[in-house]
């Protein structure tokens, strides 16, 4: 497999995990409105019961249920936070591989265009020393 058909598995490797990451950080921040909503929602509730005698009998089962989904919430948010945790470092590695290959093939390209320049030269060299010879030859052959 060349290096540049890795380059190209490598890039595709570390997109994904950004399309991972990002998916990851969308849903922590989906969470976290969620949490923001239901202490809204609590703190709305509460007022409400404080202003209303006939609310406040509802208000305890209301507290009860909210704060467990507050709970759940939480714990969820923990866990992705992990999981981004875990996908940023995932996704450092691939783009340091990403990056040694492609130092790897821009060194290889460069072996490649040194040799060829040593070739040309090489020929030129050559040429040149055809020509000083023959222009030798045939100043020797003027002279004699």
């Amino acid at each position: 497999m060349s290096l540049k058909t890795i380059i190209r598995l490598q890039k595709l490797q570390l997109d994904e995990k950004r399309r991972t990451l990002a998916e990851l950080q969308n849903l922590g921040d989906r969470l976290k409105a969620e949490i923001e909503k239901l202490k809204e929602e609590i703190a709305h509730e509460q007022a409400t019961a404080r202003d209303d005698f006939a609310v406040s009998f509802t208000y305890a089962n209301f507290a009860q249920a909210a704060m467990e989904r507050g709970r759940k919430l939480g714990e969820s948010l923990l866990q992705v936070e992990v999981q981004i945790s875990m996908a940023t470092d995932q996704m450092a590695e691939a783009y340091q591989e990403l990056k040694r290959f492609e130092l790897a093939e821009e060194e290889r390209l460069k072996r490649e265009r040194d040799k060829q320049k040593r070739k040309e030269a090489i020929m030129l060299d050559e040429t040149a020393l055809v020509g000083f010879r023959r222009r030798q030859a045939e100043e020797e052959a003027a002279e004699g």
